[in-house]
């Protein structure tokens, strides 16, 4: 049987205490993201209907990826791509949940980019 990897279950941790503040509702709905070794996922989440209202990552078909783009600036990208599908859905305000993550590196890009696009946090 294999062995739990104390940060992964430091990081769920983590995700439990800051979900009991954190709540989307349909007028702020909320921003999750999930970071990998090799790609970055965040989606816009209503708490109340429990629905995926808009999901973009660097793992979408839509994304574009540039060979000398680093993973911050690909993150950047992924924020800003995921503000333009939220305003087409309809959506300008929202709570950001960082999954757990430190706010630095890719989280924070993302974050920026976000409000880059035009989401209000």
């Amino acid at each position: 049987m294999a062995k739990t990897n104390p940060k992964v279950t430091a990081r769920k941790k983590r995700v439990q205490r800051i979900r009991k503040t954190i709540f989307g509702t349909t007028e702020r709905p909320r921003m999750s993201v999930y970071r990998s070794n090799r790609h970055i996922y965040a989606q816009i989440i209503d708490d109340v209907q429990r629905k995926t209202l808009v999901a973009m990552s660097t793992d979408d078909k839509s994304f574009a990826v540039d060979d000398d783009a680093n993973k911050c600036a690909q993150a950047r990208k992924v924020g800003v791509l995921i503000a333009e599908k939220a305003k087409l859905a309809g959506i300008e305000k929202i709570v950001f949940d960082r999954g757990g993550y430190l706010y630095h590196g890719r989280i924070k890009a993302l974050s920026d980019g976000a409000r880059e696009g035009g989401l209000q946090f």
